[in-house]
Parts: structure tokens; sequence; C-alpha cells
């Protein structure tokens, strides 16, 4: 209910910021409800994370994407139960805004002592991410829940993010955007950048990394 409920609430503000732009949204997907898209429309998520809303760790959050040609060119992940507030812009950098304030964010390069991975909290595979990092060197591990993995790493607070599991285009875009306006990417296992307006809306497998 709170996810229907945070999406009408961002539909209806979409309408009247950006009226004539298609939105494609999680629950309206669910109910059939599939708008035509060209080469620009929006991605919502409006409730990323349900397990982690229902366990009430915090870690989940709401997520604006603006799609152009395949890209990700804007993205605001918002995670109201810790107060940060992420966004990034293409040809503008990305930022992230707290109780500190606001200040711009970006990838760092990967420290001497080996790469900080994040994984996901609630659909982890441990045995395909073991074989994943096999041969890289790896400082630490640690899980995080729904789009902040990608903010992690955009912040600079994380080096990679392996997604080795379903996920559908509007779990990562806004935070595919922040990423990408940080520095960052996210591309498939054979290297090739991941693309939107996908038949079916789903992702393969991907990784997201820093510098």
């Amino acid at each position: 209910m709170a996810d229907q409920k945070a999406e009408a609430v961002i539909l209806a503000g979409l309408d009247k910021l950006a009226p004539g732009i298609p939105v494609v949204a999680e629950e309206a997907v669910a109910a059939g409800h599939i708008p035509e898209v060209s080469d620009c429309f929006f991605l919502v998520d409006p409730l990323d994370g349900t397990k982690e809303f229902i366990s009430r760790n915090g870690e989940f959050t709401v997520n604006i994407a603006l799609i152009q040609q395949g890209r990700p060119v804007l993205g605001l992940v918002y995670a109201p139960a810790i107060g940060r507030l992420f966004g990034g812009a293409e040809g503008h950098g990305a930022w992230l805004e707290d109780a500190q304030g606001r200040r711009s964010i970006a990838c760092r390069s990967v420290p001497a002592e080996g790469l900080t991975v994040v994984a996901s909290r609630s659909h982890g595979d441990e045995t395909a991410l073991d074989a994943f990092l096999n041969g890289r060197t790896v400082a630490s591990r640690t899980n995080a829940g729904s789009s902040l993995k990608l903010c992690l790493v955009a912040a600079g607070e994380a080096d990679l993010y392996p997604r080795l599991g379903r996920t559908m285009e509007w779990d990562i875009a806004a935070g595919d955007a922040v990423l990408r306006a940080a520095g960052g990417k996210v591309c498939t296992l054979d290297g090739a950048l991941l693309g939107y307006g996908k038949p079916g809306w789903d992702n393969p497998h991907f990784a997201a990394s820093g510098l």
C-alpha cells in the first residue's frame, strides 16, 4: 500500500513538472499500465527495498530517473529513513544532501589495500559473488539494501557492486544516473554499458564500479 500511495504522489508531481513525458512506474506496470515510450521517459520505483522497509532497517529508497536515448541522464535516490538524498545529472556532476548539508560527491580510485565491495542484503548469492571476485584484491565486503549500493559507489564509500541476480530497470536507473554523474559506470558482465528501454524492462547481471 505504501508503494502505491508514494507512486501516486510521484506521478502527479512529474505530470506537473514535465507534462507529456511518459512515466514507466513499477506499480503501474504491475497493474498492466505500460505507456508507449520513445527516446525520452521517466523510470520510477516508489519503494525500492521492500524487505528493508518491512524490516525497518532504513535502507529503502525512492527512485526517479530520466532516460534519454537509452541513458540515465538524471536521477534522484532518496532514503527517507536515514535522511540521505543523492542526485546526479549528466554533465553536471553528482551530489548528496543530508543533515550536514549539500555537497558534491565523486567516485574514488581504488585504495592500495583493495576493493570495498557492497552486495545485496536481501538477494545475495554468495557462491556467485565469490566466483566473480576471484582474483581481485578485496579489502572488505559489506551488505546494503536497495539502490543505496550504487550511491555508495558514487560517493566513494565503496568501489564495486556486482549484481548477479534479477533486477528491473526502475530498480537501478536513478542510482545509475547518480553513479555515472559521479564518474562511475554500470556495465553488463561482457563490459557493455547498461542500457534502458529494453523489452520487458529487466536487466542482465551487471557490475557497478567507480574510477
